[in-house]
């Protein structure tokens, strides 16, 4: 099956849009000449609700792409993206693409300036982190005319292509692992949910879970900013003085899991034959720790791997068909040291 050339919008399809001239647009976007206030808001609201990003190319290079791939995450301290950034660039580093970064700090506002200043240079294609935008940044990706490809998540309807895992199928796959394993008092605690929607779909998942079995989660704790560790040793024990009869410990991240376990085991309480942990992320850094965390593989580098694949298969003059658009890896669940098994 052949899929329709994709187009960028041009000049012409924001003079049609606002009815103006061509000219006028122009005018505006490089905010120069004499135009009118009314006519100025005019075009930009145009311009904007289309999607429309003016070519920072000049000369020459006006018509045609260069060797760019925006890849737009929203951390660079979250170890999480520092992975997926090298699953792209191991598929990229021996082909013309060159991967370029943009930080949008988990504010759609940011994401619409980052994206709007990346497609202005017209890059050869777009990873982009997560399936929920403002309705800008979805006008911009999908007038774009290049691959897009929405990263980290396939729990929604993407623009173009899309590569990751169901977060929404990871937490009901925890919350039946800690329920088998005999687990019925539990907590939760993760970071603040409404800009992190990938944390709020794996415990979306989690409750549904626990609720089928009809269990309730019992107390609940979050954050935002600071030393992941530190707040993972402050929350747990605030957590624990306010809920003693807790049994399990399921913690949005590796991060504030581990400063969880540390505080636990500063403490001398039992792990897990009096409590039980889990994160999720399966972050490499925390291997050091006095017992392994259990915790759950976001398949972060395959994630990169994908999606550079699917700009690169796209950016050829005859592109595989055979290449998927939308793939769906399966995460592992790892018990480590802090699910305890039934015994049988």
């Amino acid at each position: 099956m052949t899929t329709p050339a994709k187009r960028p919008l041009t000049l012409r399809d924001v003079s049609d849009a606002c009815g103006v001239s061509e000219m006028t647009v122009s005018r505006v976007l490089r905010n120069r000449g004499d135009v009118s206030d009314a006519t100025r808001s005019k075009v930009l609201a145009a311009a904007k609700e289309l999607g429309y990003v003016p070519n920072q190319i000049a000369g020459s290079l006006a018509s045609q792409r260069v060797n760019l791939v925006a890849v737009i995450i929203p951390s660079l301290s979250n170890m999480v993206f520092p992975e997926v950034l090298n699953g792209v660039n191991q598929i990229l580093e021996d082909t013309p693409l060159q991967p370029v970064v943009g930080v949008t700090d988990y504010m759609p506002e940011k994401e619409e300036r980052v994206l709007y200043e990346m497609l202005s240079w017209r890059p050869s294609g777009v990873i982009i982190a997560g399936l929920e935008h403002s309705e800008a940044t979805r006008a911009m990706l999908s007038n774009a005319g290049i691959p897009v490809v929405e990263i980290m998540d396939t729990d929604g309807k993407p623009v173009d292509a899309m590569v990751g895992i169901s977060h929404r199928r990871a937490g009901r796959e925890m919350a039946n692992a800690i329920l088998k394993e005999g687990y019925e008092h539990i907590g939760f605690l993760g970071t603040k949910m409404p800009l992190d929607h990938r944390a709020r779909k794996r415990f979306e998942g989690f409750t549904e879970a626990l609720a089928k079995a009809g269990v309730e989660i019992e107390d609940r704790a979050f954050y935002s900013g600071g030393s992941a560790l530190a707040k993972g040793r402050e929350m747990t024990q605030e957590m624990l003085a306010r809920s003693p009869d807790l049994d399990f410990l399921y913690y949005s991240n590796d991060m504030i899991g581990a400063g969880g376990l540390l505080h636990l085991l500063d403490k001398g309480i039992d792990v897990p034959g009096r409590i039980g942990l889990a994160g999720f992320n399966n972050v490499e850094l925390l291997q050091g720790l006095p017992r392994q965390l259990a915790t759950m593989d976001a398949c972060r580098i395959e994630i990169g791997q994908a999606a550079a694949r699917i700009v690169l298969n796209q950016t050829l003059d005859e592109p595989d068909a055979e290449v998927p658009q939308n793939v769906t890896l399966t995460p592992t669940l790892s018990f480590g040291d802090t699910l305890r098994r039934r015994r049988r």
